[in-house]
């Protein structure tokens, strides 16, 4: 009998995809509208994601334009992201509010990199935690003489590989980051 790693696969992507998502609520500098995309605004007594009650463009490199289409609606946006401590600054004028996104300092980008690797460790925990489920689920199927103890072994290199391959992706994925904010 053979062993499928289709769960192990399908966890691993689930991380893989976290961590990317993490990332890109980082700033880099470059003005980003899915920076914005963790804020949560009151609107009429529930709480919705920006992109839902406005549009959100690129104006420049640096500045993000968000245009709410129910006017009222701009003092909570721009209480939202003045209180969501992203280090952004927002004015606002008869078209809506702009955001601005200053230059990264030294030292920011420093706190950055500490928080990418954060996240890049809480990837590598979660992605431990499923190898060890995976490999108890062989070692058990073993037990139950479901799979020869040769398979296990066999089955246990194979696992390594995924494990190695997802470590590496997710190293990748931390290296781009890091070099978005450096540069």
């Amino acid at each position: 009998m053979t062993y499928t790693f289709f769960r192990l696969k399908n966890e691993l992507e689930k991380i893989e995809e976290w961590l990317r998502k993490e990332y890109s609520q980082i700033r880099t500098g470059q003005a980003s509208p899915i920076i914005l995309d963790g804020l949560q605004i009151d609107s009429y007594g529930s709480q919705v994601p920006i992109k839902n009650i406005a549009s959100i463009i690129i104006e420049d490199p640096k500045t993000l334009r968000i245009s709410p289409w129910d006017k009222q609606q701009v003092k909570n946006i721009e209480k939202a992201i003045t209180v969501s401590n992203l280090g952004l600054s927002v004015s606002v004028d008869n078209l809506g509010i702009r955001v601005i996104f200053p230059q990264l300092t030294t030292e920011t980008r420093t706190n950055l990199i500490k928080i990418l690797k954060d996240k890049l460790e809480e990837a590598r925990v979660s992605v431990r935690r499923e190898r060890d489920q995976a490999w108890g689920d062989i070692q058990q199927k073993e037990k139950n003489k479901e799979i020869a103890e040769d398979d296990k072994f066999s089955f246990k290199k194979e696992l390594q590989e995924e494990i190695d391959l997802m470590n590496k992706k997710l190293e990748e994925t931390f290296k781009k980051k890091e070099s978005d904010i450096m540069n």
